[in-house]
C-alpha cells in the first residue's frame, strides 16, 4: 500500500509539471497570436499572418492538451478498470490534427496566393517588432518545457534526444515540437520580411510562408504518429522488458518466463502480464506469495509499473495430470 501511495504521489506531481509546463506554452501563444495578426494585417505580409495562423493553431493545441492531462488524470473506476490514461492520447492526437488543419493548411494556402496573386507590402515595422517580442515569449515557453524534459531524462538515465523521440508524455513532446517550430517560423518570417524589404518583391513572403506550412506539416505528423502509436499500444523498451523477465526469475518458486507482455498506459503508468512457469512442487501458498513477491520486486525495480498480472502456465502448454489423474 506505500509504494501504490508513492507512486500515486509521483503521478500527480509529474502531472502537475506538465500541465504548467503546457499553460505557460498557451498563453505565450496567445498573446502572440494576438499580435502577429494585427502586424500581418499592416504589414500585408502573408509570412506574418501564417505566423498568426501558426499561434492559433499553437493555441488551440495547448488547449487541447490542457483537456488530455485533466481527462487521463481522473481515476480508475467501475466503468474504467484500468483507468483513463490513454484518454490523453486522444485528446493530443486531435491537438495534432489542429496543427494541421489551423496551421499548416492556410500558411500554404497564403504562401500559394502570395505567389500566384502577389500581394502589396507594408510598413514592415510592426512586423519586426512582434516578431522580436514573440521570439522572446516563444523562447521562455521553449525553456520551460526543454527544463522539464531534460529533468525527466535525467530522472530516466537517457540522453535528452532519445527521451524525446520516445517519452509517453506526449504533452511535453507536444510543447518542445511547437515552440521549437515556433522559433524557426519566426526566423522564416523575418527572413521573407528582410527579403521582401531589400527587392521590392512578394516572393520571399511566399516562400517564407510555404516553408512555416511546411514546417508544421512535419511537426504534425511527429505529433500524430507518435499519440498514434500509443494509443495503438505501445510495449516499454526491449532492455526493460528483458530486466523485468530478470527481476520474475529471480523470485523463488518461479522456473521460468514463458510469455511477457507490457504496455504503456501514460508517461508514469505501465502495464505488466506475464505467463510463468512455477515449481512443479510449490503448494498453492507458495505460488500466491510468489506472485506477491514479484510484483513487489517489480514495483520497487520499476516504479511506473502500476499493474501486475501474473498466469501460472505450464511449460509445455497443456494442464498437467491432476491428483488422481492417470
Amino acid at each position: 500500500m506505500a509504494q501504490t501511495a508513492g507512486q500515486s504521489a509521483q503521478d500527480r506531481s509529474g502531472g502537475g509539471e506538465s500541465t504548467f509546463t503546457v499553460i505557460v506554452a498557451a498563453l505565450a501563444n496567445l498573446g502572440v497570436a494576438l499580435a502577429k495578426a494585427v502586424a500581418g494585417v499592416i504589414s500585408g505580409s502573408s509570412a506574418m499572418l501564417s505566423e498568426a495562423a501558426h499561434s492559433v493553431a499553437d493555441t488551440v493545441t495547448e488547449v487541447l492538451l490542457l483537456t488530455a492531462l485533466k481527462r487521463s488524470g481522473k481515476p480508475a473506476d467501475e466503468e474504467h478498470p484500468l483507468g483513463y490514461g490513454p484518454e490523453r492520447y486522444v485528446w493530443a492526437l486531435l491537438a495534432a490534427v489542429a496543427t494541421f488543419v489551423g496551421g499548416a493548411v492556410f500558411s500554404l494556402y497564403d504562401g500559394i496566393h502570395a505567389l500566384t496573386q502577389g500581394e502589396e507590402l507594408g510598413d514592415p515595422l510592426a512586423s519586426y517588432i512582434v516578431l522580436g517580442v514573440a521570439f522572446l515569449l516563444e523562447g521562455f515557453s521553449l525553456r520551460t518545457g526543454v527544463r522539464q524534459a531534460r529533468g525527466e531524462a535525467s530522472r530516466l538515465r537517457v540522453p535528452f534526444r532519445r527521451y524525446l523521440r520516445r517519452t509517453a508524455d506526449t504533452a511535453v513532446k507536444a510543447v518542445v515540437m511547437e515552440d521549437s517550430a515556433a522559433l524557426v517560423g519566426l526566423l522564416l518570417a523575418a527572413g521573407g520580411l528582410l527579403g521582401g524589404q531589400l527587392t521590392g518583391s512578394g516572393v520571399w513572403d511566399g516562400v517564407a510562408s510555404l516553408c512555416i506550412g511546411v514546417l508544421l506539416l512535419y511537426v504534425a505528423w511527429v505529433l500524430g504518429r507518435s499519440n498514434v502509436e500509443l494509443l495503438v499500444g505501445r510495449p516499454l523498451p526491449s532492455a526493460t522488458r528483458e530486466r523485468i523477465r530478470q527481476e520474475l526469475l529471480a523470485v523463488e518458486h518461479i522456473e521460468d518466463v514463458l510469455e511477457l507482455t507490457t504496455l504503456l498506459q501514460g508517461p508514469r503508468e505501465a502495464l505488466v502480464a506475464a505467463k510463468v512457469d512455477f515449481r512443479d512442487v510449490s503448494t498453492a501458498a507458495q505460488i500466491e506469495w510468489a506472485c506477491e513477491r514479484a510484483e513487489q520486486r517489480l514495483r520497487e525495480a520499476f516504479p511506473s509499473v502500476s499493474r501486475v498480472y501474473l498466469d501460472p502456465t505450464p511449460r509445455d502448454g497443456s494442464l498437467r495430470a491432476g491428483p488422481g489423474r492417470a
